[in-house]
């Protein structure tokens, strides 16, 4: 049996690649853009990204990543990114996968791998590497399932728990080996950042994360800024203005967006998103809504490959 090219690969995401991103397969997207981008700012989680055209420039945490055709990025924890398609067109557009990458699949594969569980430093978040040709069949069959939607309930969890294996097996291990240790300070931050992303709208008590994380509270707010380049504030005030600019496009008023994702006072929210997206709310919500009404399939930047 021949073996997949990427070139097969390439094929098969250009006919199924979104404007959103958007596929009907959980923790899986599929995205291209047709045109360079300009900066954007977003938080990525535990996950598994692929450039197949293009080039997009990346700084993940305080690390800067040239991210091209080919090459495959991991992050194991929730780290902020500021991104911008570089290279696209509409007649070869910027190509990417994205996909989540569940801890505890990492761990339950590291109980069944025999001998030495690779370990990398701790503190660090993400990496890059030319894609491993051992991931391109998983890879072409998981994004084939779209073509036949019936079979992805039962075949999209086997071919992820697949692409998972693969991945410990590649230059990607020791780094994605982190999700499994428990103990470990980005594992237990991570806790503490999946925790904020998920209740981003209540006050932080940093005594409570601290203990979550099984830390002392000057300990925390040390390895946090290890993990995440910002304070426990710094990165929910990004998961905010996220969160605000995700549903800016929609009928919500300005005020309403800023008091339900946390915001007192909006005055505050006006500074923060200003200083974050170099656009008021109000500017930045009608230049989305014309984008929308000018492109159906568009979308504010995915926080994704």
């Amino acid at each position: 049996m021949t073996k997949p090219e990427f070139s097969d690969l390439l094929q098969i995401i250009e006919r199924h690649a979104r404007h959103d991103y958007v596929t009907p397969i959980k923790g899986l997207k599929v995205g291209r853009t047709d045109m360079p981008s300009e900066v954007g700012h977003s938080i990525y989680q535990p996950s598994f990204g692929l450039v197949a055209r293009g080039v997009k420039e990346l700084m993940v945490g305080e690390t800067p990543f040239h991210y091209a055709a080919g090459e495959s990025l991991l992050c194991t924890a929730d780290v902020p990114v500021t991104s911008q398609v570089t290279e696209a067109s509409p007649s070869a557009p910027y190509l990417a996968v994205h996909l989540d990458i569940d801890p505890m699949v990492v761990a339950d594969l590291l109980r069944e791998r025999a001998g030495d569980r690779p370990r990398s430093d701790d503190t660090v978040m993400a990496g890059k590497y030319r894609l491993d040709p051992e991931l391109l069949d998983p890879l072409i069959r998981l994004i084939s399932l779209l073509d036949r939607p019936r079979d992805i309930p039962v075949l999209a969890p086997l071919i992820r728990r697949e692409i998972t294996w693969r991945l410990l097996h590649t230059d990607h291990g020791p780094l994605l080996s982190q999700l499994a240790f428990a103990n470990g300070h980005a594992t237990r931050i991570g806790r503490t950042t999946a925790w904020i992303r998920a209740n981003y709208a209540e006050a932080l008590n940093i005594s409570d994360l601290a203990a979550q994380a099984n830390m002392s509270v000057a300990s925390f707010h040390r390895h946090f800024k290890a993990v995440t380049s910002m304070s426990p504030v710094q990165f929910q005030k990004r998961v905010r203005l996220q969160e605000a600019r995700r549903v800016l496009s929609g009928s919500s008023t300005i005020s309403a967006v800023a008091y339900d994702v946390g915001y007192q006072s909006i005055s505050q929210f006006n500074r923060d998103y200003r200083r974050l997206f170099n656009l008021t709310p109000s500017d930045d919500a009608a230049t989305l809504r014309a984008t929308l009404g000018r492109e159906p399939s568009a979308a504010p930047q995915a926080l994704t490959g």
